[in-house]
């Protein structure tokens, strides 16, 4: 899944969820779940996303929604094999950026 947002230093929580194309309920949760996710949080609350979150939710949404994995099952696979999964997926995502471009340019033709 390739994702288009701007280089910024932080997303807002509806940014982040128009993206991924899910609810922000979704991403609530899913940052109460996983501890790697820690936005930061202004005196309203409001929730500020890093790109280093929007990685880290790059690669849970790739496990739980389009690999089908369990949320126990995410949860033990970040843990256990974090390093390696993560270059696979960072190649993975990579490529498919790669790919998205050369569509670009050939629909342009």
């Amino acid at each position: 899944m390739h994702i288009d947002l701007p280089e910024k230093r932080y997303y807002s929580i509806g940014e982040v969820a128009k993206a991924f194309d899910v609810n922000t309920s979704l991403i609530r949760f899913w940052e109460k779940e996983f501890d790697v996710i820690k936005p930061k949080k202004n005196a309203k609350g409001n929730r500020k996303f890093t790109p280093e979150d929007i990685k880290n939710l790059k690669f849970i949404y790739h496990l739980v929604k389009e690999r089908g994995f369990t949320l126990e099952g995410a949860k033990t696979h970040i843990k256990e094999e974090k390093q390696e999964a993560l270059t696979n997926f960072e190649i993975i995502a990579k490529l498919e950026g790669i790919k998205a471009k050369l569509i670009k340019i050939k629909s342009q033709l």
